[in-house]
């Protein structure tokens, strides 16, 4: 019997339990049927058997990303992008929001995403006023790249009808200025409503989702583990429902309940167990109380669901293995694969109690690229305890990777080089102390993230009887200096077997 597809000629990474490096592949349907030495894979060719000659290029699985948000990513490039490296100061954004205002019908939203103050020259936030300059017609946000700020201007304020006789919500702030106004700016919770009132048309998040789904692909991710959160009360409906992890099939199933627990890395609004080294007087946000989220994802927990809380700060994550102790204890059950998501300050002690209560965490490398400078300057020394992927394999934690995008990059190469690498895009070290070698960070985002879905059995390594989702890079990734990885480009992604991306100046594919 011959294959379908045969790659030949290649360094084969198996992301397998020995890290095993091997020539070709054999793919029948949708299954890879062989993995090994050139001469014995080559055996499998027939006059139909599509090949690919990977002369000396990397094969690897198919990149597993186990946090980003799809949704978000593919709207936000409906919108207006503050990464775009035209971007060097508040002078370039506001003249970007003014020309989608241009072209915005009067009373529609404008939306503004990717906003870092630390990477333009004013070093600020856009002020309620110099939005409504633009317009006071449009209502208009702009979110910061980490997802947990947004500044909106006047229309936007009383479209959401918050005033200066708004109180903070239970983890959020309004920012105000001296005589109590609301600036724009809102932190955590205040912004929450914006996501329903600055929501999409149907129309627009299928053509957001496709455009993601294209942009996914061409960079080898061929699975992914959409992060987005819903409410306590959308839990209680969907146990109710009998619905819980695992429900579905190998292209769409249930993921774990998730909430946050704290604000983010990069704001910084993590929760924290002590105070910011460059603010004494801050030490973070959190969402829940212990009681609230013991309550919540216990009950999810109890029914039957995997559970998880984004959690940065040690506070939060401390918070989120508290509460996976006490559902443990109340219901016992083995193989929860119970996660949390980012799990950012992991001290030694969160470290430990990982190990003892099985739990997986999905850290985000490609993080320190992007914001390791600020990193530096809010936790100190405590970078050496960030998304500590070198401390998670030494004590046998199985961690997954993502990239969190649109938060950052979703390529799954910049992943790889940030845990390899932990430079800042200035070249400052971000906790050295953590880095991996290659195959141990490939494996972050394959077959630990298949792992984390309890998927490993189906995908996530080249081995036989697996899918074939399959990625070839453009170079050798195991013979490339480590400072380079980031500068890769993927060849091919093929996903069950078919090839689904193709890039133009690759050689075609050739039947024997």
């Amino acid at each position: 019997m011959f294959a379908d597809l045969v790659l030949v000629n290649g360094q084969v990474i198996t992301s397998n339990m020995e890290y095993d490096v091997n020539e070709a592949v054999a793919v029948t349907d949708n299954l890879i049927v062989a993995v090994g030495k050139n001469e014995e894979v080559k055996r499998l060719i027939g006059s139909q058997t599509e090949v690919v000659d990977l002369a000396g290029r990397s094969l690897v699985p198919g990149f597993i990303d186990s946090h980003l948000h799809i949704t978000l990513f593919g709207t936000n490039k409906l919108g207006v992008s503050c990464k775009e490296p035209t971007i060097e100061s508040l002078h370039d954004v506001l003249k970007e929001i003014e020309k989608k205002v241009n072209e915005t019908p009067i009373g529609n939203w404008v939306r503004v995403w990717g906003f870092n103050e630390t990477k333009i020259s004013e070093n600020r936030y856009p002020s309620r006023k110099e939005l409504d300059h633009i317009s006071s017609n449009h209502p208009i946000i702009l979110r910061r790249a980490c997802g947990h700020i947004s500044v909106v201007n006047s229309k936007a304020l009383e479209i959401a009808g918050i005033d200066e006789h708004t109180p903070d919500p239970e983890g959020g702030i309004v920012v105000r200025d001296e005589v109590g106004v609301p600036t724009g700016v809102l932190i955590e919770n205040a912004q929450m409503p914006y996501y329903e009132l600055a929501d999409y048309t149907h129309e627009e998040l299928l053509q957001g989702l496709m455009m993601a789904s294209n942009d996914f692909i061409a960079s080898g991710i061929t699975s992914i583990h959409d992060a987005g959160v819903s409410s306590p009360e959308n839990f209680r409906v969907m146990i109710k429902a009998g619905i819980s992890t695992g429900l579905g099939d190998e292209k769409f199933k249930i993921g774990p309940a998730k909430v946050f627990t704290d604000g983010s890395s990069s704001g910084p609004t993590a929760a924290m167990r002590e105070p910011y080294t460059d603010n004494s007087e801050h030490s973070g946000i959190l969402y829940f109380s212990q009681e609230e989220l013991n309550r919540i994802l216990g009950e999810a927990h109890e029914k039957g669901f995997q559970i998880t809380a984004h959690a940065q700060g040690d506070r939060a994550i401390e918070m989120m293995l508290n509460c996976i102790e006490e559902a443990l204890k109340k219901h016992p059950r083995k193989n929860h694969r119970h996660r949390i998501e980012h799990a950012g300050i992991t001290m030694p002690d969160l470290v430990e109690r990982m190990r003892q209560l099985e739990v997986i965490p999905i850290p985000n490398p490609a993080f320190f690229l992007e914001y390791g400078d600020g990193y530096i300057k809010s936790y100190g020394e405590r970078v050496n305890h960030m998304y500590p992927v070198r401390d998670f394999i030494d004590k046998g934690i199985i961690a997954a990777g993502g990239s969190d995008s649109p938060v950052t990059s979703f390529k799954p190469l910049l992943g790889i080089h940030g845990a390899v690498n932990r430079k800042s895009s200035t070249g400052q070290d971000v906790g050295g102390n953590q880095r991996i070698g290659v195959l141990e960070a490939i494996k972050l985002f394959t077959w630990n993230g298949a792992y984390a879905s309890f998927e490993e059995n189906l995908k996530g390594s080249i081995e036989i009887g697996k899918l074939a989702d399959l990625v070839v890079l453009s170079s050798a990734i195991l013979d490339v200096p480590t400072d380079q990885i980031k500068d890769m480009q993927v060849d091919y992604t093929i996903i069950g077997g078919k090839v689904v991306f193709q890039k133009e100046s690759n050689d075609i594919l050739s039947k024997s």
